[in-house]
């Protein structure tokens, strides 16, 4: 078979996402498996509903949450008994901002830049099960991912979701929209997939991301990416309130990307559900942000990443300095969301090899100013209230998805447990991730 067929039937999959949401109905999870009854033992556990069980017994049945119990006599006879007495419990992480299909090797002389570009379709979604597995292993189970090409998104949650890869559950955009950004050339050029110019053909590129299958919306409302930390606003405010409205008409979430304040100002003045990376945003727009319950999903580690591995990826020399000072405002404009009230939640905006370091961001927010509970609530239940998922994700609880993490060390005392020290990783009743066997 050619690589080009493979990529079709990718692709096709991908379409096929009405028929396979981004959680399955629990009549469809029982028939897909069948129902398996565990009880994993914790030394504690913060079930992300604010209570902090000791000897806890999380009763797992299929892929849900039966029961959170101290009592032993509440195990069901025959149960399979999982012993993690020494570590301490979390609800599975959510990643709100990730670009999983953009997954690159760190192949020597060859720069991530080139691969992501060079790869055929197929490819980069089969190369993509490795960051997936990475972001498990992190104790990341559920992610929301803004931004792909040719609908690898889409193909990639719908294999997740049928069992033929391992990974994240996935809730995707599609194509994000942005403005014309290629100069004119002679013949034939169709339009790049999300290309939008103008309220029609905003509301057009918007409904057919809906009508490929998205889960939620994603528009790039400023510049500002990789190595360029400029915040250029590129949407008037009309064209931002016609893709607000047009998502919410279809009962989808739209997340809102602008590096830059006024991007952000009228991204938040039109109803944005979640403002992505937004920097130097004056008191009025985040106060706007608080009253209004705009999530705020700063990013702040990922330009971190980006100067670490430079020469990898592929930058030039010289964007360094700019980004550092970028870096220094992105953190203190959470500082000031935070201080006012505005609600976060954890996006990694990990691409190229940052896979397995979404947790990161978790650090930056403690710098903001949170305690390391709250900085958990932002990938837990805060993060599946952005998701429209908060009775199923985020908490261990009854009906919950099972989705649990066993960490060493106290996470409520010191963030860095949570990013460092992830020894176990259950997803929807099953093991993933068996991290306490291995040298980590």
């Amino acid at each position: 078979m050619r690589v080009r067929d493979v990529a079709a039937m990718c692709l096709w999959a991908g379409m096929a996402a009405n028929v396979l949401p981004g959680i399955r109905t629990v009549a469809q999870e029982a028939s897909a498996k069948p129902q398996s009854v565990k009880a994993v033992k914790f030394g504690k556990l913060w079930d992300g509903k604010g209570k902090v069980w000791t000897k806890a017994i999380v009763i797992v049945e299929g892929e849900r949450v039966r029961e959170v119990t101290t009592d032993a006599k509440r195990i069901p006879a025959g149960a399979q008994v999982v012993d993690l007495s020494k570590y301490f419990g979390l609800p599975g992480l959510i990643d709100v901002h990730t670009h999983m299909t953009q997954y690159t090797d760190e192949t020597p002389g060859t720069p991530m830049l080139k691969q992501i570009a060079n790869n055929p379709p197929a490819v980069e979604v089969f190369l993509a099960r490795k960051g997936a597995m990475r972001t498990l292993e992190a104790g990341v189970t559920t992610v929301r991912d803004l931004g792909a090409d040719q609908y690898e998104d889409i193909a990639m949650r719908d294999l997740i979701n049928r069992g033929e890869m391992v990974g994240p559950r996935m809730f995707v955009c599609g194509y994000g929209l942005f403005i014309t950004n290629t100069p004119y050339k002679p013949g034939l050029n169709p339009p790049a997939g999300g290309i939008a110019d103008g309220v029609p053909e905003v509301l057009r590129v918007v409904r057919q991301q809906i009508a490929a299958g998205a889960d939620v919306i994603k528009m790039y409302a400023s510049t500002g990416t990789d190595d360029d930390t400029t915040g250029f606003e590129t949407y008037s405010y009309d064209e931002i309130k016609a893709a607000v409205d047009a998502a919410h008409q279809f009962g989808k979430k739209i997340a809102i990307h602008s590096y830059g304040p006024d991007g952000a100002r009228d991204a938040v003045r039109a109803g944005t559900d979640s403002l992505e990376h937004a920097t130097d945003m004056d008191d009025t727009t985040i106060a706007e942000m608080a009253k209004r319950g705009t999530f705020y999903v700063p990013t702040i580690d990922h330009n971190r990443y980006y100067l670490d591995n430079w020469q990898k990826i592929g930058y030039a020399d010289g964007f360094q300095a700019k980004t550092r000072a970028f870096i220094e405002r992105n953190l203190e404009t959470a500082r000031k969301a935070y201080k006012v009230g505005v609600k976060f939640a954890m996006g990694s905006d990990a691409i190229y090899s940052m896979f397995g370091e979404n947790t990161r961001e978790l650090a930056w927010f403690v710098k903001a100013g949170m305690t390391p509970e709250e900085a958990l609530k932002t990938a837990t239940t805060n993060a599946a209230e952005l998701l429209g998922k908060k009775d199923e994700l985020g908490a261990v609880a009854t009906g919950y998805f099972a989705d649990l993490v066993a960490v060493e060390g106290d996470p409520l005392g010191d963030v860095n447990v949570t990013i460092n020290k992830v020894k176990w990783v259950m997803k929807a009743g099953a093991v993933v991730e068996k991290a306490a066997e291995r040298d980590h």
